[in-house]
């Protein structure tokens, strides 16, 4: 087995030599031309063959690089028998190689060096280093005192031998199984180490690409390893830097080398434990999973990206040529050629030992293509004394790779070099060349503060220094003598203090300090007279420094996220600040001063603290404050020179300014408490912006709608009830108003305000609209006009002709009944029109004058006659879902622009295979799927116990960044899963979490049996499972997962919920909302001091390091520890009193309230229709991001779990009930009694895989049509065989020992994203499931359908009396089949039509479409109904012949009461 493993290894360095001895024979070529032409052209096919062979090798190695051997069963067993042990994999350092991670199976005590020295050794497929037990035995541990970390334990660890077979016991030092002396002992497993958290904080400039070099250079790339200090631990340098070393990567970053006794397995756990899991056995089953790599990496050698050596260097030897070509004493030469820096190095390859070489700087200077030559570029120097060198490359890819880098030099305007994310722990060398160098870019590398340093003093020009997130740990003293530096930047560097030396860089003008451990600046920083800027953000400060006095030049001083719990002012008395920023301190109370003394103050930021009152008063000259997010309820201010307030988010009651503002422009005081707008406000005649939302105010004052210079005026979520009557010409362009109590608007609005573009009175009580205009001509120059839910009727529809400019309007969940065409053909501007929530009974046909429309949405009317918009050019997105559409007329070519039509909901819609072909070109085009609602209580006769409906829709870029989830029938009958999942700007992980989060979760359901623990891990493995685009891209998750215990019978159903991110769950109980969501930021203590404890900086919008504010989302692994996916989990047992429960994107509740979302689909029947809703309502409220709600109606009965666990309890041996299934469909009876276990093999597939086909789909299965609650389906067991029921060739006889299942597919005609319904390649298509094109085509089983006897008497037999009780619940249950099956999409109930059988609905199904149900047939043949074997079509026909007979005869009334049909 290792000799064919080897020689699998052996074909890239073939790959390696061919290449090499290309170049070879290349580089003589150029030196020799006649020998060049004197090639016969045999010889240069035989080197073309050769050169095709070697790259066909290299292909195949980069096909098999990514397939790593997975751990044998004897290494797992190995390993799971010690909690103390574990494997790391670790990577080639040469990633050119494609060879997979080595498996290292160690013990947590293995150290680096260890680990490095076994492995440069015989390579071999598994490297085991055991240990053996101690005194006592203890070899397994003890797994209660290892579950939590902070208990200490020493251990010791030995590395023996443990041969496999007869031949490793004769093998030598080098083989896979190592044997050793005891290691270092007095290894804890419960200690953190901190080497990933506080040692290497990664950034967000570059990633380490994990892929080969696409154009396969031949450049030498030089090696810039060098010794890292670490404290005692670490060992001489040169013996460190000299030997074998491991390196260590997180989330495709820099790489850091590991110091000699630091161990990978114990950083690989505590990595793990900081993730979020909890069970040391289960981080031991994690570190053995080899997709850990995308997380955390071990590296055998500093790893060599493609990214990061091209922005240090390339390096080759070349054919070079300087001076002009046209002379003929030049002659071309080879030479070893470096491009490092902002300079090309020339020098012949003897030299370039020595460090001789001809140095041409670049900056300013050309670099052009030489026509003449082939893969020939020109180097020019700026300057009158420039001089020019000719390089002849050997290949098109090393011409294309040198011309772009040199470009982006000769480029720059300033002397620059960025070396950020370079993994670099000394400087390179060859960047001493570049004298004229005037700043350089070191951030997110791992420099100390050593000697490496001192070589910056080289740089006599350097102006501007970052050394942020690097190793320094000590105020790196070197750059003190740098006398030219006017910028340094030190930020992340767990600096404790500031040298004395400081003071000698006499023009420094900027030091950033951002992010350290400081407390205290020394004294000699005040003789920086000239330093103008000072960062102290996010350090440990309990006050402002003294020291600050003495610098004079200092305007702006950033104190943000220190320790200041009191803010003396006096301490600014002597200070010229200007600029000050206390934001996310603990200030809780203002010590006051003179006011004479702080005139110097501008702009204080108080924002994030825990004030109750302030007194700002004392800043005469204060001109910006912001104090949001405290607990302020009174504001006190001078208003001689105010600008701007910002004060949302508090108490405030009382706002006091004196003298009046007169130069305010911009106030928010919103989500306080005021009842009043002040009175001073009147006389601030400058101000442009007032946002006084989220309060309770009553009344606006009068000359409100009267000031010149108002622009903006958002007041709504108010208790107004009228507006100011008088409206003077004023200047107000967007006006909001949304969530008030008015019945009406001024009558003059739209014609005093001459410049209003945009009014959103949303969810009042209009039902009527003021005029537009006096006369045919208007005025109005309104673009913007929103006023869903409210009270509006058709007679307000003429008052919108005025409006000529109108683009979008918004008049969804009125009283409309009829939109006139002669009204809708004068909007000729209009762009989106949403209708939808309303009565209209048709979309006037004068709708094609608006050629600029390119947004319909007329969901939950009555519209029987689909509008003619596919005719227009620009439409986009049409949605008329939930209404009475019985078909459809395409014209010949849909818009070129067309992305999603929505026609869910429409019970009645007829299509055909050529519309459906038409259609299916869409981006995302929704159709309801087939039924497959799940009923716990189906096979009991009761009512469904959950039904959903869920929606999607794009914001204002077209770009859909949401996904939903919805499984009915997860994991077998009784369990459902929902879920929403929102990228914000991204694609690509919402469609992930959508894709794989289901699978996960069950294959996590086996492993825990705890609610939060199974739910938590199913986060942290999909962390695993988003690889690379989870290290850059992340997003919201939220899931809720309705489940039974099969092993309590009493039990009922309980639902759980986790959410990362901003999407949230809210479930309705009692009509109240009960929140089941955390929102996981810095606004709790918890996340915030985790987030500070990891020194991550917060920025002014409360982003960590500027990308996201959440603590707890999916993706984001580079801002790790600080971001973190673990969810927040909560359990709760569903009762009678629980209606429904709503999942929603964050740009969903960020305009709707939990309560208000509740309180808006309450009385709403319809999933769908309420998910429908909840979108368009956020859509009017001011939301222009995707949104995606999912609403889960409930319908919990007191006796629901009872009935469900006795239907498929395990059954007596006098008979068999059938047990719930996620869809309709035949399952013949066997010899022996089914267990709910094996009645859900094919339900588990179908959730894990199949259902994904139902993801992304606005269609709702919540409510089954009539034939599937009418009609049910029984199992007859062998000890009452039927001997009318004939048995077929396909299906198995009922004494037969195994079963013919068949299900439906639900399926969603999108495709956009499509994957046919399977969640991978490996998975196999379902049984009876056609796949073609992006839709999903189900083959019916529809032969040897006959109706049923009735079933066998239930388990305990029952006495005459409860008969009649049986047969009322039936009727009841009956009947509420007959009403809710045939509701319609906007709640409207259909009338009842008479009952179908099997065969009738076999035959019909495809024409009539009952329940708006169609499938796509297999065949392009229209006319096919269903599927038949060929075998079978007599049989089948003789079946349905004889069954149209007995349907003609009088029906009979000896029927049981508990008889009904079976469904298909």
């Amino acid at each position: 087995m290792e000799s064919v493993k080897l020689k699998k290894s052996g074909a890239p360095s073939a790959a390696l030599r061919s290449a090499a001895d290309e170049e070879d024979d290349e580089g003589q070529r150029a030196s020799n031309p006649r020998q060049n032409r004197s090639r016969s052209p045999a010889e240069l096919r035989r080197r073309r063959v050769r050169r095709h062979a070697s790259s066909v090798s290299s292909s195949l190695d980069r096909q098999r690089h990514r397939a790593a051997a997975p751990l044998q069963l004897c290494d797992r067993q190995w390993v799971r028998q010690d909690l103390r042990r574990g494997s790391v994999h670790v990577h080639d350092r040469l990633t050119v190689r494609s060879l997979p991670p080595r498996l290292v199976l160690c013990t947590a005590d293995c150290t680096a060096a260890e680990i490095a020295q076994r492995l440069s050794g015989k390579p071999g497929s598994v490297l085991r280093l055991a240990a053996k037990t101690d005194v006592n035995g203890n070899c397994d541990g003890d797994r209660l005192r290892l579950l939590l970390l902070e208990k200490e334990h020493r251990f010791r660890y030995d590395i023996y031998t443990e041969p496999q077979d007869e031949d490793s016991v004769k093998r030598s030092a080098g083989s896979d199984v190592e044997s050793s002396s005891d290691l270092s002992s007095g290894a804890r497993l419960s200690r953190h180490r901190d080497s990933l958290s506080d040692d290497m904080t990664l950034g967000t400039d570059a990633s380490a690409l994990e892929g080969l070099d696409t154009y396969g250079s031949s450049s030498d790339e030089l090696e810039l390893d060098c010794p890292v200090t670490d404290g005692a631990e670490a060992s001489p340098a040169g013996d460190w830097d000299s030997g074998p070393a491991l390196y260590v990567q997180l989330h495709g970053e820099a790489a850091r080398r590991l110091g000699p006794e630091e161990r990978p397995l114990q950083i690989q756990n505590d990595f793990l434990f900081k993730l979020g899991f909890k069970d040391p056995w289960r981080v031991q089953e994690e570190g053995m999973n080899t997709e850990l790599g995308s997380l955390l990496r071990f590296y055998a050698g500093k790893p060599h990206s493609i990214e990061s050596s091209e922005r240090i260097q390339l390096s080759g030897t070349y054919n070079v040529r300087k001076g002009k070509l046209q002379l003929p004493v030049n002659r071309w030469s080879r030479r070893q050629v470096i491009l490092c820096g902002t300079c090309l190095m020339v020098s012949s390859v003897k030299a370039s030992h020595t460090g001789k070489m001809h140095i041409l700087p670049l900056i300013g200077g050309k670099v052009e293509e030489v026509k003449k030559h082939s893969h020939c570029l020109a180097f020019s120097s700026a300057g009158p004394q420039s001089q020019t060198y000719y390089i002849s490359f050997d290949s098109f890819t090393e011409h294309l790779r040198w011309h772009r880098q040199a470009a982006k030099v000769v480029s720059q305007r300033i002397s620059s070099v960025d070396l950020s994310c370079c993994s670099l722990e000394k400087l390179p060398p060859n960047l001493l060349y570049s004298q004229d160098l005037t700043h350089l870019n070191l951030k997110h590398n791992f420099l100390p503060a050593d000697q490496t340093l001192l070589q910056l003093q080289r740089f006599s020009r350097l102006r501007s220094l970052n050394l942020s997130h690097n190793q320094l740990g000590s105020f790196p003293l070197s750059i003190c003598s740098i006398s030219t530096l006017t910028e340094v930047n030190l930020s992340c560097n767990h600096l404790t203090s500031v040298h004395p030396d400081v003071g000698n860089m006499s023009n420094l003008q900027t030091l950033v300090l951002d992010g350290n451990l400081l407390s205290a600046l020394p004294a000699e920083l005040g003789r920086l007279q000239r330093l103008a800027y000072l960062g102290l953000s996010f350090n440990e400060f309990t006050q402002v420094p003294p020291v600050l006095e003495r610098l004079p030049a200092v305007e702006r001083l950033c104190m943000a996220g220190n320790k200041v719990c009191v803010l003396t002012l006096q301490a600014f008395r002597l200070l010229t600040l200007k600029h000050v920023d206390l934001r996310l301190n603990q200030i809780s109370s203002v010590l006051p001063d003179e006011p004479e003394f702080l005139r110097h103050v501008t702009q204080l930021d108080l924002r994030d603290n825990h004030l109750t009152e302030l007194d700002a008063s004392v800043f005469p000259r204060l001109e910006v404050l912001h104090c949001q997010r405290n607990r302020i309820c009174r504001l006190r201010l001078r208003g001689c020179t105010l600008k701007a307030l910002y004060a949302s988010s508090n108490e405030l009651q009382e706002l006091d300014v004196s003298p009046a503002a007169a130069s305010l422009t911009y106030l928010d005081i919103s989500r306080n408490c005021m009842k009043a707008l002040p009175d001073w406000l009147s006389d601030s005649k400058k101000l442009e912006v007032l946002d006084v939302s989220h309060n309770h105010i009553t009344e606006l004052p009068p000359w409100l709608l009267c000031s010149g210079g108002l622009r903006k005026i958002l007041a709504g979520h108010n208790q107004l009830k009228r507006l100011p009557e008088r409206v003077e010409r004023p200047a107000v362009e967007v006006l909001d108003i949304q969530h008030n109590h008015l019945s009406e608007l001024p009558c003059n609005l739209f014609l005093k305000s001459e410049s209003l573009r945009c009014l959103n009175a949303s969810a009042n009580k209009l039902e009527n609209l003021p005029a537009s205009s006096l006369s045919e001509e208007s005025s109005s120059v309104l673009q913007e006009l929103y006023l869903t839910n409210n009270h509006l009727t058709d007679r307000c529809v003429p008052q919108l002709t005025g409006h000529t400019h109108l683009r979008i309007l918004h008049m969804a969940y009125n009283h409309l009944q009829t939109f006139p065409a002669s009204k809708m053909a004068k909007l000729e501007e209009l762009e989106e029109l949403d209708l939808s929530g309303n009565r209209l009974k048709a979309v006037p046909t004068t709708i094609m004058n608006c050629r600029r429309m390119h947004t319909l949405a007329a969901h939950s009317n009555c519209i029987e006659v689909f509008p003619e918009v596919l005719q227009l050019l620009e439409m986009k997105c049409v949605d008329v879902s939930c209404n009475e559409l019985s078909e459809i007329t395409l014209p010949d070519s849909l818009p070129p622009k067309l992305q999603e039509l929505d026609l869910t909901g429409n019970l009645r819609l007829n299509l055909d295979h050529k519309t459906l072909e038409q259609l299916n070109n869409i981006r995302c085009f929704r159709i309801d799927p087939p039924p497959s609602s799940f009923s716990a209580n189906e096979g009991a006769g009761g009512p469904a116990v959950w039904s959903h409906g869920f929606t999607e829709a794009s914001g204002v870029k077209n770009k859909l960044c949401v996904a939903a989830l919805s499984v009915n029938s997860f994991c077998g009958s009784r369990e459902a899963l929902y879920g929403v999942f929102d990228g914000d700007r991204n694609v690509e992980v919402p469609y992930l979490l959508q894709c794989t989060m289901n699978d996960i979760l069950a294959e996590e359901l086996h492993r825990t049996k705890s609610e939060e623990d199974y739910m938590t891990n199913t986060f942290l493995v999909m962390q695993r499972k988003l690889g690379t685009a989870g290290q850059k891209l992340g997003g919201s998750a939220a899931l809720c997962h309705i489940r039974h215990d099969p092993t309590d019978p009493a039990g009922c159903f309980t639902l759980t919920a986790a959410n990362v991110g901003k999407s949230q769950a809210v479930l309705c109980r009692d009509g109240k909302a009960l929140p089941l969501s955390l929102l996981h930021n810095i606004s709790i203590q918890e996340e915030y001091d985790r987030v500070r404890q990891h020194k991550a900086i917060i920025t002014e919008d409360n982003k960590v390091n500027g990308v996201t504010d959440s603590t707890r989302i999916m993706g984001y692994s580079f801002l790790y520890p600080a971001v973190l996916p673990r969810p927040y989990v909560t359990t709760l047992p569903l009762t009678p009193r629980d209606e429904f429960f709503i999942l929603g994107s964050r740009g969903l509740f960020e305009v709707l309230d939990p309560s208000e979302a509740v309180e808006a689909i309450r009385k709403v029947p319809d999933a769908l229709a309420a998910a429908k809703k909840l979108c368009t309502l956020a859509q009017s409220y001011g939301c222009t991001d995707s949104l995606c709600a999912v609403v889960v109606q409930l319908n919990v009965a007191e006796d629901c779990c009872c009935c469900c666990c006795a239907a498929s309890a395990e059954p007596s041996s006098g008979n068999t009930h059938a047990p719930p299934s996620p869809g309709p469909g035949l399952f013949p009876a066997s010899s022996a009694a089914v267990p709910p276990s094996s009645c859900s093999e094919i339900s588990s597939e179908v959730s894990a895989s199949e259902m994904s086909s139902e993801v992304g789909s606005t269609a709702s299965s919540d409510e089954p049509p009539l034939l599937l609650q009418e009609a049910q389906l029984h199992l007859h067991p062998q000890s009452h065989p039927n001997p009318r029921l004939p048995c077929c060739s396909l299906h198995l006889a009922p004494n037969s020992g195994s079963s013919f299942q068949r299900q439906l597919s639900s399926a969603t005609f999108s495709s956009a994203l499509s994957d046919n319904g399977l969640d991978s390649e490996d998975e196999e298509p379902i049984a009876g499931v056609f796949s073609n094109g992006s839709r999903v085509e189900v083959e019916a089983d529809v032969h040897c359908l006959l109706p049923l006897p009735p079933p066998p008497p239930p388990c305990t037999p029952e006495t005459p009396e409860k008969l009649p009780e049986e047969a009322g619940n039936l009727a009841g249950a009956d009947a509420w089949s007959k009403t809710l099956g045939r509701r319609r999409g906007n709640g409207s109930v259909a009338p009842q039509e008479q009952s179908h059988n099997l065969i009738e609905v076999a035959t019909e199904a495809p024409s009539k479409k009952p329940g708006g149900y169609f499938t796509a047939p297999a065949q392009p043949d229209p006319d096919d109904q269903f599927i038949i074997p060929p075998e079978l079509e007599e049989e089948v026909k003789e079946i349905m012949k004889q069954h149209q007979q007995d349907q003609q005869k009088p029906a009979k009334s000896e029927r049981p009461a508990d008889y009904y049909d079976t469904p298909l």
